[in-house]
């Protein structure tokens, strides 16, 4: 399926026709036959991929307990229980990355948390930081030992994984005109 496509549409959308639209898709997953197929497909023990919405990620977990509409599964990092939807668990290895092209910069569904991206800070000074968290308009990342806010338009990805530490890099091909909107929190 391309999500670039329908991102595109649903952008387009009003907020009542993805409000209408989730409530459709909502009863659709509610319906037995997709949970049976699942369900017919895993058993207690397993060990499963499964999609967090809140961390826009996939996780490694085990299936420890079956119910009528949810799995307990254990995810097996953190070791914590989370009660899940069928629909969430990816028995077919499918890529949960979707790839938005926006003008510039990270869309929101590009970025995940834990991951450590890149921007360009008010004094034109390059930085780098781990994602803690996905806002809205902004992602939260950790920087060395402060925290910033950042537009997703201003992230970039890092290549240099030893520039994950919040240091801070000289860039000599930015002018005054290029100023980003970057906000650290205090």
């Amino acid at each position: 399926m391309n999500f670039s496509d329908t991102i595109a549409t649903l952008n387009n959308a009003s907020a009542f026709e993805l409000y209408r639209l989730r409530a459709a898709i909502d009863r659709v997953l509610d319906q037995p036959g997709w949970m049976d197929a699942v369900r017919s497909r895993i058993v207690v023990g397993q060990t499963v991929d499964y999609f967090d919405p809140q961390a826009n990620r996939s996780h490694q977990g085990q299936i420890v307990e079956l119910r009528r509409k949810q799995a307990v599964v254990l995810d097996l990092a953190t070791k914590k229980r989370w009660l899940i939807s069928y629909a969430a668990i990816n028995l077919d290895g499918a890529d949960v990355e979707i790839r938005e092209q926006p003008a510039q910069g990270l869309g929101r569904n590009e970025v995940s948390i834990g991951e450590v991206v890149g921007f360009v800070d008010r004094s034109q000074q390059q930085r780098s930081g781990r994602i803690v968290r996905l806002n809205d308009k902004t992602v939260t990342l950790h920087c060395g030992h402060q925290q910033w806010r950042v537009a997703y338009t201003l992230l970039h990805r890092v290549v240099d994984s030893s520039a994950s530490n919040g240091e801070t890099l000289e860039l000599a091909d930015f002018g005054p005109d290029d100023a980003y909107e970057a906000s650290e929190i205090r």
